[in-house]
């Protein structure tokens, strides 16, 4: 018997959903920490409303610049994947458009992770590996967990390393526009998809 399917998966495809790339500024410069966080703030609302995945949005931008690299969304559900944040699809996308494994390559400029709320334990150790040199946070880890979202073991020495890794670190940037779409998913009764 012939199938489509392969007995054993083979490949995995990452992307955006449909809306993603029109939803931001490509050609804008952005300057400030609050103008790049309502471009995170605004990814997380229209995930939910849209209902293509969980409440949180991340942007990498190019520090010295301000030129918008990547985006992500939370896609676990959508595309199946527990490790699917919207810190990790942007931090993914970026590499690949910059054709390099770490943002901290020899011959790039500085690079910003800014996400819409504080990352959890997976995101914090994608975020040390990644080679950003600055992480930008909107809600807090206690926002989240309003939800009954699980943010795994994040300890105030797990900022005390990305610190002393050389990664600076700003937190509670537009934290009311931030937790305001993490109120929306909840009012919407969306999934919490911890295990």
């Amino acid at each position: 018997m012939h199938s489509d399917v392969p007995p054993h998966a083979s490949a995995v495809t990452i992307a955006l959903p449909a809306w993603a790339e029109s939803a931001v500024d490509w050609e804008r410069r952005y300057d400030s920490d609050e103008d790049k966080m309502r471009v995170a703030i605004a990814l997380s609302r229209i995930n939910v409303e849209q209902e293509t995945g969980g409440p949180f949005g991340a942007a990498i931008f190019a520090s010295e610049t301000g030129r918008l690299v990547s985006i992500g969304v939370n896609s676990v559900v959508r595309l199946n994947s527990s490790t699917l944040h919207a810190e990790v699809v942007a931090l993914m996308l970026a590499e690949q458009q910059l054709a390099s494994f770490s943002l901290a390559a020899p011959g790039l400029s500085p690079h910003e992770l800014v996400t819409s709320c504080e990352p959890c334990a997976m995101c914090l150790g994608a975020t040390l590996w990644s080679g950003v040199k600055r992480l930008v946070c909107g809600a807090t880890r206690s926002d989240a967990t309003r939800l009954g979202f699980d943010e795994g073991p994040v300890f105030k020495a797990s900022y005390e390393y990305l610190a002393h890794a050389g990664i600076e670190i700003a937190r509670e940037v537009c934290r009311a526009e931030a937790r305001a779409a993490l109120e929306l998913y909840r009012s919407r009764a969306g999934p919490i998809y911890n295990p």
